[in-house]
C-alpha cells in the first residue's frame, strides 16, 4: 500500500527556499485535492537532519538508485537553518552515503 504522510511546515528541518520548490500532486487517488510535496533533495535533507535509521536507509536507497545528487544534498544542508552540530551530523550522514557506507554512525 502506498501512502503519503501529511505534515505541517514546522514538523521537519528544511532548507531555505524549499517553498519555491514544492511540487503539486493531484490525481484520482487524491480525490481532487492537491497535495504539495517536497522536492526530493529537500526531503533528503529533512531525513538526514532527523537522523533516524529508517530515514538514513530511505535516503541511501534514493542515492544508490541515482534519484538524488549528493552534491545538491550538500548544498541544501548548507542552506538549512540548524545548529552547527546538527549541520555536521547531517553532513556526516550524507558523506557516509556518498562513500557507500550503510551505517550512519560510522
Amino acid at each position: 500500500m502506498k501512502h503519503a504522510q501529511g505534515v505541517d511546515q514546522h514538523t521537519a528541518v528544511l532548507p531555505n527556499g524549499q517553498k519555491d520548490r514544492l511540487r503539486p500532486l493531484s490525481n484520482a487517488n487524491t480525490r481532487g485535492v492537491t497535495g504539495w510535496c517536497l522536492e526530493p533533495h529537500d526531503l533528503a535533507v529533512a531525513k538526514l537532519a532527523a537522523g533516524r535509521p529508517k530515514d538514513y536507509e530511505f535516503v541511501g536507497a534514493l542515492v544508490r538508485a541515482h534519484l538524488l545528487d549528493p552534491v545538491v544534498i550538500r548544498q541544501r544542508i548548507r542552506e538549512t537553518t540548524i545548529t552547527d552540530g546538527q549541520r555536521r551530523a547531517a553532513e556526516g550522514r550524507r558523506r557516509s552515503l556518498s562513500d557507500g557506507r550503510v551505517d550512519p554512525h560510522t
